[in-house]
């Protein structure tokens, strides 16, 4: 019993080492259908309208040089270029016409997709993470958890990260904050990269793999991130989709209360 608990004391820790110092966040522009930039927020409402058909971060130096010739400035320098197909307008009408004539669960509706909800207990799992280890979520009862569901592929997934860092992990530099995030539907090798790219600008942490969507299954639908914040008792206190600056608040408003119980 003992040895189980230092080794997952020893796990936890990993969680919030590094977590020590602000990271500069890369700039970004978003392109919809290669002629118009939009703004995230812009983005994330398409995203939850289901009208975005395809997202892409990053681009060859090629097709930078020739969305800077178009766009000019607006492009600039800016680290990430967010490549963001939508549907036609023929593709739109078929959309509306299936959300119109199928019928919508209303607590899904209500709750942006999520399976579950403020104020009941965290379904509880099993999740390999990227350094090997398997971890039980009911096994950090006692800690606040940061529970984050993304992808290597979503932009505004990585742009989270970097709000999480800074805004809370950094700021509140606590033991009992454990961050979670868990790849949706994606290979370790794929995820690996991902974070070592990261490691390298100043995120370093592991994260669980769900290549085959079971966690996210029990857990919500549609778009990502969706963060969530379960207390020390594994009651679920916040729910969130998407990278916003209000979300942040959100999530931080929650854990500073939890923290000063």
């Amino acid at each position: 019993m003992k040895k189980s608990l230092i080794l997952l004391f020893l796990f936890v820790s990993f969680y919030v080492t590094g977590q020590e110092k602000q990271v500069k966040k890369p700039e970004y522009v978003i392109i919809a259908n290669n002629r118009k930039i939009i703004t995230k927020k812009k983005l994330f409402k398409l995203g939850s309208e289901g009208l975005v058909k395809s997202m892409r971060k990053g681009v060859s130096k090629k097709r930078r040089d020739k969305l800077a010739a178009k766009f000019g400035d607006k492009i600039g320098h800016k680290e990430f270029i967010v490549l963001v197909q939508l549907y036609t307008q023929a593709e739109k009408d078929r959309i509306q016409k299936i959300k119109t004539t199928e019928p919508k669960s209303k607590s899904m509706v209500k709750n942006n997709g999520f399976k579950v909800h403020k104020g009941e207990k965290a379904l509880d799992f099993s999740v390999k993470m990227t350094d090997g280890k398997t971890l039980k979520l009911s096994d950090l009862k006692g800690k606040i958890i940061i529970l984050d569901f993304w992808a290597t592929w979503c932009a505004p997934c990585l742009m989270e990260f970097y709000d999480i860092h800074n805004k809370i992990l950094v700021p509140f530099k606590n033991p009992t904050i454990v961050f979670l995030p868990i790849s949706r539907g994606e290979s370790k090798d794929i995820v690996k990269k991902k974070l070592k790219e990261l490691t390298k600008k100043g995120l370093k942490f592991d994260s669980g793999l769900d290549p085959e969507k079971k966690i996210w299954d029990i857990y919500a639908s549609g778009s990502i991130p969706k963060t969530l914040v379960i207390d020390q008792t594994g009651i679920i206190k916040a729910t969130t989709v998407g990278a916003s600056e209000e979300n942040i608040l959100t999530l931080k408003d929650v854990i500073s209360k939890l923290l000063s119980q």
